[in-house]
C-alpha cells in the first residue's frame, strides 16, 4: 500500500517453490501452498501494472538453508552425511545456497529487470523440472 500512496512504483519478489509445479504426496499441502502463491503473484502483478509496481516470484530449487539442515536431521532423520549425499546428485556438484536465491532476487529487484512483473523465475538445477 505505501508504493502505490507513493506513486513511484517498486518492486516485490516473492519467494515460492520449485514444487509449486509438482510435487510429491509427502509435500502435496506445501506443494499447494507455494502454488497459491505463484496465482497470487500473477495476480498482485496485474492489479498493481497500471501502479508501476512490479511483482515476481522465484520458484527455488532445492536450497541449502539452515531450516533444511534442520528438517532433514530431525524430521527426516538424515545422519551428518545427507549433505554431501544431495550436493553430489545435483547436476553442477551441488545444492543452492541463499546468495544463489539473493542474487536473483537483487536482479529482479533491480531497474535491470525493467519492466518484467507477472513472471516467474524458476530456479533450478531440472531435477525436478526434468520430471514435468
Amino acid at each position: 500500500a505505501d508504493m502505490k500512496k507513493r506513486g513511484q512504483g517498486g518492486a516485490i519478489v516473492n519467494i515460492l517453490s520449485i514444487n509449486a509445479h509438482c510435487g510429491a504426496p509427502e509435500l502435496a499441502v506445501y506443494s499447494a501452498t507455494k502454488g497459491a502463491l505463484a496465482t497470487l503473484t500473477k495476480n498482485a502483478a496485474n492489479a498493481h501494472r497500471f501502479d508501476r509496481i512490479r511483482v515476481n516470484g522465484i520458484n527455488v530449487g532445492w536450497t541449502d538453508t539452515p531450516a533444511e539442515r534442520v528438517m532433514q536431521a530431525e524430521t527426516l532423520g538424515q545422519g551428518p552425511g545427507w549433505l554431501d549425499a544431495a550436493n553430489a546428485a545435483q547436476p553442477f556438484g551441488r545444492l543452492f545456497s541463499v546468495t544463489d536465491i539473493a542474487n536473483l532476487a537483487v536482479f529482479l529487484l533491480s531497474d535491470a529487470a525493467g519492466p518484467m512483473t507477472g513472471t516467474l523465475v524458476d530456479q533450478e538445477q531440472w531435477v525436478i523440472g526434468a520430471n514435468r
